[in-house]
Formats: C-alpha cells, structure tokens, sequence
C-alpha cells in the first residue's frame, strides 16, 4: 500500500486538546472523548456526539441517545 492510499483509508484524528473548550452544547458538562466509536459522550445529557472526518458535530439533531 502506498503512503498516498494508506492515508485515504485512515480516519482523520481527533484532537483531544479540544476537550479543553468543548462542551455539551445542551448542558454545559464536559464531553468524554470515545476513540473507538469516534464520538463525544456527554453523560449527563446521555447523549454521543459523533465526530466526522475530525470534527465534531455538536448538533441535538445529529447525536446518539444513550440509553
């Protein structure tokens, strides 16, 4: 595989730095950082937040219910 198709085929990184200024949009709390589902847990608003191509999406619309 060459270095141009081995960087097609891995997912974007997230920075954890940003956890330092990202927070739930809905209540203010921390996020939790879930590498293996590339997503943002928020706990206590029970919700995951996916993160594409690195960004983060915090929209209500787009996050996961947590049950």
């Amino acid at each position: 595989m060459t270095p141009e198709e081995d960087a097609a085929t891995t997912r974007p990184l997230f920075d954890r730095r940003m956890l330092e200024v990202l927070v739930c949009p809905l209540t203010g709390a921390t996020l939790h950082y879930d590498a293996t589902a590339q997503e943002l847990v928020s706990r206590e608003a029970r919700l995951a937040f996916p993160i594409r191509n690195g960004v983060p999406v915090l929209l209500f619309d787009e996050a996961r219910r947590l049950d």
